[in-house]
């Protein structure tokens, strides 16, 4: 599950990016913040949110009035210009998580997104059901594999859609939400795809270097998540994430 052909393809896109909008040869500071759960997602209706419970952290990246935002399990603080994210060698979380979250804020800057930072309060349970309708509208009552545990999209979708969820997190691997067993992430993902018609897949995969393999499924695959807002623009993926702002 190698994403380095991913990286590389971003790497050029966002360094184009840069010198379209006069960004390259300024020396532009990014700061990468570490998010409390509450400045991340607010007061929301369900408390089983990663973010809430430790197990994840949010950092963003402020690139002059833009904000864009990226998971990770390996946060962590930096500041240097758009050059320097530019030569990161992308080999830890926490380096993608910077190179992801200064990506989201660069295409912000240039007006290619406007979502890139994550909903708040009752945002996540509306996203969980404008998914769910979302799903049924364009293709019907699939077969639908979740990838990455988001405990409102699987309350939302495990009503209405034949479900199978895998996640990373061992602490969530075995147990069961709304009726569905969270599968592992590493030994499920190949059956996963043989088994679904449509994959929703978490953009947190941009982050922990597995995003090569989903783009590789012959299915159709749609991203949720603000930490690949940036990316799938500039890489023509599907996402649909309406309530991030």
């Amino acid at each position: 599950m190698d994403a380095i052909p991913v990286y590389d393809v971003l790497r050029e896109k966002m360094a184009g990016l840069a010198r379209q909008h006069g960004l390259q040869e300024e020396e532009v500071l990014v700061y990468t913040e570490v998010l409390t759960p509450e400045q991340a997602i607010g007061r929301p209706e369900r408390r089983d949110f990663p973010l809430l419970k430790g197990k994840e952290k949010m950092v963003e990246a402020r690139l002059r009035k833009a904000r864009g935002q990226a998971y990770t399990g390996c946060p962590g603080f930096f500041r240097g210009s758009l050059a320097r994210v530019l030569e990161l060698d992308l080999q830890d979380d926490f380096e993608r998580a910077v190179f992801i979250a200064t990506l989201n804020a660069l295409a912000r800057h240039a007006g290619l997104v406007h979502n890139t930072l994550h909903c708040r309060d009752l945002g996540p349970g509306d996203c969980g059901r404008q998914v769910a309708g979302f799903l049924s509208s364009h293709y019907g009552r699939p077969r639908l594999g979740i990838v990455g545990l988001q405990p409102a999209l699987v309350a939302a979708c495990a009503p209405v859609f034949p479900l199978r969820v895998i996640d990373l997190d061992p602490d969530n691997i075995g147990r069961e939400r709304e009726g569905v067993l969270i599968e592992d992430g590493e030994q499920a993902a190949a059956d996963l795809v043989e088994w679904a018609q449509v994959l929703l897949v978490t953009g947190s995969t941009l982050i922990n270097g597995t995003i090569q393999f989903w783009l590789a499924a012959q299915k159709p695959v749609i991203f949720y998540g603000n930490s690949i807002a940036g990316a799938a623009v500039l890489l023509g993926l599907q996402r649909y994430c309406p309530c991030s702002t």
